[in-house]
């Protein structure tokens, strides 16, 4: 059996421990001592001697320095550093500037560094609700309260003027107080600009130069846009519809509530007013605010980093455009926004089927059209016009033979007498009064089969920007317009199809040419690269520029004898230059706005 071993130290003995050090609380009486003794007594010990966690006298340790020396160490210098951040003495609050300050650190704001065309999110949270906009480095943050990303930002790198992107109203902080001062007002302008009606009609009769805080030289609404990777197929719809006059002047004009209003028509909106704004800090603008809308109503069809087909943006951005301003999706006898009452038509589709049976005598397959004909009145926004099939056969000197073909040739399948094929049935089109104010031209160029897209790169001609008469595509209706008359249209925007350039995230080489045809077979023409085959040059990376009418040269040159300069100017992203009207035609043209002149008809009063 097994034995207990006795302990080593009997547990009944007492244990000599030190016991700890009694700790001296700091303790502040509200209420005045009666004994002066005391009273003395209480200030000695807050002053003369302070004790640690450990009960020992803080005034007492010393340091010894290189020499061997020691020195006391002065504990209130601690107590300085803390007092700094004491919760006990927050900062105060003001509601207006001290007397005499109004301008204080107004010296601080840094223009230069401010771009207000980047989405409006807190750069920490990533909130976009009461964002404010930090005027010394241009960074977001929310709010500006005691316990807000702008009020710390305002104590840790000493940044104090902040500007709230709703209300464009100025503040200081961490003091809180608003700053009302003149010389803010142009940094309020640049946030949102604003015009009246005298400034808008101006903008296509008077040359109007201005001058960035680096002093370029710009023309409003001729600057370049920032192409953020590939997005160039936005940048030249929103340059497009910047300058089809009606839309134009109503998103310049139009006060929308912020409340209320879809977030589309705002960000556009806004980014139409700074393309046409003459006081810019810098003479570019970024799309970046209206790409994060359209990514994320489409559903990620459209993005900045992947490209896109024009056409496709433009006709989805058109109707969501429409419906978001409060336009009617059932057809209507009178326009109910105004992307309607700037493009919409009628035209009239006459269709016949063509049937097939065997000629047992020729022992052959005969195509006979159907003895009715079925016709219907539709709408449309845009014109697509289709080139001829390229040749077969090329000579042999096919680098410097490029096809050809008039515009009118094109326009001939709106004449009602040209027909076309399609899913088994002869169609006729022709075009119905009233013609719309704008007409939108899409020249097609892709097709796609079950192999590989391929892209048309005959070139279209017309003898001049100006004067394009419509009348023969147009059915006579002398109710509305005298049979005969020209109907007169001139050429305001041309988008160009670049084919030979690439653009940031193409493919470097040929290496890459064979996976660049094999993405674009299964996204179809929308695909950034374009494999070609016959006609074309071979695999590329598309990009897109345009081609702008300058109204105001051109009202000048007409009321003076001597030219000012060319009338077209060519932006491609953020680069801009004069270009002359007798080459608009030598470019791979994709889509064209032309503008009907206001005339009467000859014997009208």
């Amino acid at each position: 059996m097994m034995t207990k071993r006795p302990a080593e130290d009997p547990l009944d003995e007492p244990v000599q421990i030190d016991s700890p050090a009694s700790k001296r609380p700091k303790i502040y009486s509200t209420e005045e001592p009666t004994d002066a003794t005391t009273h003395t007594r209480s200030l000695t010990d807050r002053t003369e001697q302070r004790w640690n966690g450990n009960g020992h006298n803080l005034n007492e340790e010393t340091a010894t320095d290189e020499g061997g020396k020691k020195e006391t160490r002065d504990a209130s210098a601690e107590d300085s550093d803390l007092e700094e951040y004491d919760s006990r003495h927050p900062t105060v609050r003001q509601n207006a500037p001290l007397e005499g300050y109004d301008d204080l650190y107004l010296d601080t704001i840094q223009r230069a560094a401010l771009d207000f065309d980047f989405e409006k999110l807190c750069s920490v949270s990533l909130s976009n609700i009461n964002v404010y906009a930090c005027l010394v480095c241009g960074k977001y943050y929310q709010g500006r309260g005691p316990k807000s990303h702008a009020y710390f930002h305002a104590l840790e790198v000493e940044h104090h003027v902040f500007i709230n992107m709703e209300t464009k109203k100025v503040y200081v902080l961490p003091e809180g107080y608003e700053v009302k001062n003149k010389s803010l007002d142009d940094i309020k302008y640049v946030v949102d600009p604003h015009f009246s009606k005298e400034e808008v009609a101006k903008l296509d009769k008077t040359v109007i130069d201005a001058f960035d805080l680096s002093g370029k030289r710009y023309r409003p609404g001729f600057v370049g846009m920032n192409n953020i990777k590939s997005n160039d197929y936005l940048n030249v719809i929103v340059q497009l519809l910047a300058h089809v006059r009606p839309i134009r002047n109503f998103f310049l004009l139009h006060d929308f509530p912020a409340l209320s209003t879809p977030q589309l028509p705002l960000r556009f909106g806004v980014l139409v007013r700074k393309l046409w704004n003459p006081r810019a800090f810098k003479a570019h603008v970024s799309p970046h605010e209206l790409l994060q809308e359209v990514a994320i109503r489409s559903s990620k069809r459209f993005t900045l980093t992947k490209q896109s087909d024009p056409i496709e943006f433009l006709s989805w951005f058109l109707n969501n455009l429409h419906l978001t301003l409060g336009g009617s999706k059932k057809p209507s006898s009178k326009p109910t926004s105004v992307i309607q009452s700037a493009f919409h038509g009628k035209l009239r589709i006459e269709s016949q089927a063509i049937t097939a049976r065997s000629d047992s005598a020729n022992a052959r397959l005969v195509f006979s059209e159907s003895s009715t004909t079925t016709s219907q009145v539709n709408p449309f926004l845009m014109l697509t016009l289709d080139l001829p099939p390229t040749p077969l056969f090329q000579s042999s000197n096919k680098d410097s033979i490029i096809p050809q073909v008039a515009l009118t040739t094109l326009l001939n399948k709106y004449n009602g007498i040209t027909a076309s094929e399609k899913l088994a049935h002869r169609v006729r089109h022709r075009l119905l009064h009233p013609l719309p104010p704008y007409l939108l031209f899409h020249i097609k160029r892709f097709s796609k089969n079950k192999f590989v897209a391929e892209r048309n790169p005959t070139i279209v001609t017309f003898p001049s920007p100006h004067g394009l008469d419509m009348s023969p595509y147009v059915e006579p209706d002398p109710s509305v317009w005298p049979p005969g008359e020209p109907i007169i249209y001139d050429l305001v925007a041309n988008v160009i199809l670049d084919a030979a350039v690439n653009v940031p995230g193409g493919p470097e080489n040929a290496a890459n040419s064979a996976e660049a045809a094999k993405d674009l077979t299964e996204t179809g023409p929308s695909a950034a690269s374009t494999a070609t085959s016959g006609a074309a040059t071979g695999n590329h990376k598309v990009s897109w520029l345009i081609q702008l009418h300058d109204k105001a040269i051109a009202t000048e040159n007409a009321q003076q004898q001597q030219q000012k300069g060319p009338e077209w100017l060519e932006a491609q992203d953020l680069w801009v230059k004069r270009t002359e009207s007798e080459t608009l035609f030598t470019r791979e043209g994709y889509l064209m706005v032309w503008e009907r002149r206001k005339t009467k008809p000859s014997g009208s009063k």
